[in-house]
């Protein structure tokens, strides 16, 4: 389960508890001691990048991406990468909210499934 920094904290390490499986939290810049891998992605108003531990989980390990907002995309997309780096299957993705509006699910990858519990 990898996680997205802030609340996909929350969300993510409670569904991989109810799973009973292993959380990998992906966070802004500078946070995770350790090497780690780094992804930068495109905001409305610039760039934000995000990271993760390079040797957080083995190659070709089973991940569901969790976040609580899907809105422009760029953030999943950004997670998305990094377990491309890192050889990792990517099951599907989970949001809790989605906003249509934004249009995040367009830019998304067709072969990955993604689940919004609500859209708005």
């Amino acid at each position: 389960m990898l996680g997205i920094e802030a609340r996909g904290f929350i969300l993510g390490s409670a569904l991989a508890r109810e799973l009973r499986t292993g959380f990998v939290p992906v966070r802004k810049p500078g946070k995770l001691p350790g090497r780690t891998l780094v992804q930068e992605y495109a905001l409305e108003y610039g760039t934000d990048r995000i990271e993760m531990h390079e040797d957080a989980l083995p190659r070709g390990a089973r991940v569901l991406i969790v976040d609580d907002v899907l809105a422009t995309g760029g953030t999943l997309r950004a997670a998305l990468s990094l377990a491309a780096q890192l050889e990792l299957e990517v099951v599907g993705a989970a949001v809790l909210v989605e906003l249509l509006a934004l249009q995040g699910r367009e830019k998304w990858a067709n072969d990955v499934p993604l689940l919004a519990t609500l859209s708005y």
